[in-house]
C-alpha cells in the first residue's frame, strides 16, 4: 500500500527532488530547511547548506529554530556572518535559495513588505531581509507556499524581491545578472516559468488535483501546456528519514 502523507511532506519531498549533489542552497528554517537536510540524506549527500547567519555547511544534528541556531554552525566548514553570506550570493556562488512572502505574481515577483500602499499600507510586514539579496543575485530561487488567490496575484502591491519583473528581457534591463524564479510548490502543483516569456506555467499536478483546481485558486491566467506531468508522492524511504532524521519532533511536518 502507498504510504500516508499530509501536504506539507509531499512538498517537503517535492523540493528536495530539485536540490542538486555538489550544488549550494540558502535556507531560512522550516520547510526549505526540512527539504535541504532531506536532500542530503537521500539524493544529493555532497549538498552545501547555507544560513543567512553565517553557518557554511554545517552538519545539522537537529532541526534549528532560527538562522542563528548554534545548531547551524555545528561541524560547519565556516562560522561566517550575514555580510559573508551576502558577500558570497553576490559572487555567484549560490545556486538556490528559497524565498516566501504574502504574493507571488505572474513573473515571480515577491512581496514581503506591505499590502496596500505603501505609505499607507493596510498591513506592514517585515519585509526584505536578505532576500532581495538572493532573489536578485542566486542562481535559482525556490517557493514553497499553500494556494491560494490572495497570495498568486496579478501584480504584487509592492516587489521586495524581483523575480523575471515585467517578463522576458525584465532583469536583464534591470542590471540583474542570469537566473530568478525556478520552482514554485504549493499544496497543489509544481510551477515553473515559461521560457520565452517568463510567465508562471503548470509544470506537475499533485495527486488528485486538476489544472482547473489550480486556475481556480491563482489570481491571473497560468500558462497551461498541452501535456502536464504528475507529481510523484513522497516514497516510504522519504518519509522514514523525513519523520525519524529530519524532523522527528514533528516541528515542521506536524502529524500524517
Amino acid at each position: 500500500m502507498a504510504p500516508e502523507y499530509n501536504m506539507m511532506e509531499l512538498m517537503i519531498c517535492v523540493a528536495s527532488r530539485y536540490l542538486e549533489d555538489g550544488k549550494t542552497v540558502a535556507v531560512g528554517t522550516g520547510a526549505p530547511c526540512a527539504a535541504a537536510m532531506l536532500a542530503q540524506k537521500t539524493n544529493s549527500p555532497e549538498l552545501v547548506i547555507l544560513f543567512e547567519a553565517g553557518g557554511v555547511a554545517p552538519q545539522l544534528p537537529q532541526m534549528p529554530i532560527s538562522v542563528g541556531d548554534s545548531s547551524t554552525f555545528y561541524r560547519a566548514v565556516m562560522a561566517a556572518g550575514m555580510v559573508e553570506m551576502m558577500t558570497t550570493c553576490a559572487r555567484g556562488q549560490v545556486d538556490y535559495a528559497f524565498l516566501g512572502g504574502a504574493q507571488i505574481d505572474k513573473y515571480g515577483n515577491i512581496n514581503s513588505t506591505c499590502i496596500g500602499d505603501y505609505y499607507k499600507p493596510k498591513v506592514r510586514f517585515p519585509g526584505s531581509g536578505g532576500a532581495n539579496d538572493f532573489a536578485s543575485l542566486c542562481w535559482r530561487t525556490m517557493v514553497m507556499t499553500v494556494h491560494e488567490k490572495a497570495r498568486f496575484v496579478e501584480k504584487c502591491d509592492f516587489v521586495t524581491s524581483p523575480g523575471f519583473l515585467g517578463g522576458d528581457g525584465g532583469r536583464e534591463e534591470a542590471g540583474l545578472p542570469q537566473g530568478g524564479p525556478y520552482k514554485i510548490i504549493t499544496d497543489l502543483a509544481v510551477m515553473g516559468f515559461d521560457e520565452s516569456t517568463h510567465a508562471m506555467q503548470i509544470e506537475s499536478l499533485h495527486p488528485g488535483v486538476e489544472a482547473d483546481k489550480v486556475q481556480a485558486e491563482t489570481g491571473f491566467e497560468l500558462v497551461i501546456p498541452a501535456e502536464i506531468g504528475r507529481t510523484e508522492p513522497p516514497t516510504a524511504e522519504e518519509l522514514r528519514i523525513l519523520r525519524d532524521e529530519v524532523d522527528p519532533g514533528r516541528l515542521v511536518i506536524g502529524r500524517a
